[in-house]
């Protein structure tokens, strides 16, 4: 009763009775296509510069697509665009056939099922890797159900689901702080897998991995695929080999080509602008 009497306290009626409604659910994604991402003749300029110019690219539902290409292609933006962060200038964004991201804001697109981990990872790191995938999983965020929040057996199973699937059971109980740099990158990657997305956008996952490390995430990656579709943007071009299905080469805010790993490598544009470096 004293807790409730402090929600009581510190919020009026109003603000009370708002905290109670449940979270509006997304519409039903329409994957009849295939398809579960659709950017179409997409732009975007900073100040005169075009850093995405008529970009358009397609992402099957439940693939693995790494993006390559030097810096400054767009790809950090194309990401920033499918996650709300920026708004093009034109062009269309379609999470399946009929939910446009350009009319949701960042909070709605994540809730939608679109996870995005960035190159550096970010973890509370005075907690447990437990702890760590209890707060990022996918639940009632809303003061009261919080305050008397209890893991049931699905959710403590869901948990130790994903501490398997990405390598760290025996690590339940060890602060995230003291975890090496790739058990880190793993631990994020299972945090976004705490919130059952569809679509998960990874940015550099192997930068500054041991090999042995790089291994392990190329097998976590892959394993991934099938259940959910995987964007992989990364320079380690040996990496990209050993993952990559289906490879797409940004250029200028574009794409110059688009295929798999040997038709992309032995492609002369892609020879001289990238992988001629």
């Amino acid at each position: 009763m004293k807790q409730l009497d402090q929600v009581r306290d510190t919020f009026n009626r109003d603000q009370v009775w708002r905290f109670l409604q449940p979270r509006p659910k997304p519409n039903e994604l329409d994957l009849s296509h295939g398809a579960i991402l659709y950017l179409e003749s997409i732009s975007v300029s900073f100040d005169g510069f075009k850093a995405i110019d008529d970009l358009n690219l397609y992402i099957d539902a439940g693939e693995l697509r790494c993006i390559i290409g030097p810096n400054g292609a767009g790809k950090t933006t194309m990401m920033d665009i499918i996650t709300g962060k920026t708004r093009p200038d034109t062009g269309s964004a379609y999470f399946g056939q009929r939910i446009d991201l350009l009319q949701m804001t960042e909070p709605e697109i994540a809730q939608l099922g679109i996870g995005r981990k960035f190159q550096k990872p970010t973890v509370f790191e005075h907690h447990s890797v437990f702890e760590n995938l209890e707060l990022a999983m996918d639940s009632d965020k809303r003061v009261w159900p919080t305050l008397f929040a209890k893991l049931s057996d699905e959710q403590r199973s869901r948990i130790e689901e994903v501490m398997e699937i990405i390598g760290l059971q025996k690590q339940s109980s060890q602060l995230s702080g003291s975890l090496s740099h790739g058990q880190k990158q793993w631990l994020e990657i299972g945090m976004l897998l705490m919130q059952n997305p569809l679509l998960l956008l990874v940015d550099e996952p192997v930068a500054g991995m041991t090999h042995q490390e790089m291994d392990r995430t190329a097998e976590l990656l892959t394993s991934l695929a099938g259940r959910h579709s995987v964007v992989v943007v990364e320079h380690d071009m040996d990496f990209v080999r050993s993952i990559a299905r289906k490879v797409t080469v940004l250029h200028q805010g574009s794409v110059l080509a688009e295929g798999s790993m040997d038709e992309v490598q032995n492609d002369p544009r892609v020879i001289e602008v990238y992988l001629g470096e």
